[in-house]
């Protein structure tokens, strides 16, 4: 019920607001398949509010934030774990970020996005502005993650596998500009 919960929780938020699911097939706490994933797709979305949930310490004290990317009028909401950060590094960095307050004690203790991250996204797809939702923390302080790059030399890439997608795809840490500078 857990993506049915979320869907309810924002569609009482904000009726209006129209709500885009980019994929439920991350493997459970697989924050850097997630992280690659949001990166991926966000170009693909319209400007707006990206909401993305993989987070293997529910219920510890890691911290759920809203980041404003300077590009394209997009603000991410999600885990303090590294799973944004690719994300708003391709939309041209973070630039303002809050530290989302919890209104209400959680109801679960396995599954927080209902409590905390969905009213957050909810509420800023209906007008709220960023500030209403928490606490202002400095951009720099948010969890980053780290990914190989690709190096370039001589005419050879050397990358890294990301993964194997179900049609028997490899998909590689090479963006299109790095292959046609090799």
């Amino acid at each position: 019920e857990f993506v049915g919960v979320c869907h309810g929780v924002m569609a009482r938020i904000a009726p209006e607001a129209r709500v885009l699911d980019v994929s439920h097939g991350i493997e459970r706490h697989d924050v850097r398949s997630g992280a690659l994933v949001l990166r991926r797709a966000l170009p693909y979305f319209p400007a707006g509010v990206h909401l993305a949930v993989v987070d293997p310490e529910v219920g510890g004290e890691r911290r759920a934030v809203a980041v404003r990317a300077a590009e394209d009028d997009r603000i991410l909401v999600g885990p303090d774990n590294g799973l944004l950060a690719p994300a708003w590094d391709a939309a041209g960095g973070a630039t303002k970020a809050v530290h989302i307050d919890a209104s209400d004690p959680p109801r679960s203790e396995t599954f927080r996005a209902p409590d905390t991250l969905c009213p957050a996204a909810a509420k800023l797809a209906a007008g709220a502005a960023l500030d209403q939702l928490g606490t202002p923390i400095d951009p720099g302080s948010l969890a980053m993650l780290t990914l190989a790059e690709p190096e370039v030399e001589h005419g050879m890439i050397r990358c890294e596998v990301i993964d194997f997608n179900r049609f028997g795809n490899v998909r590689l840490n090479v963006r299109l500009e790095q292959f046609a500078a090799s």
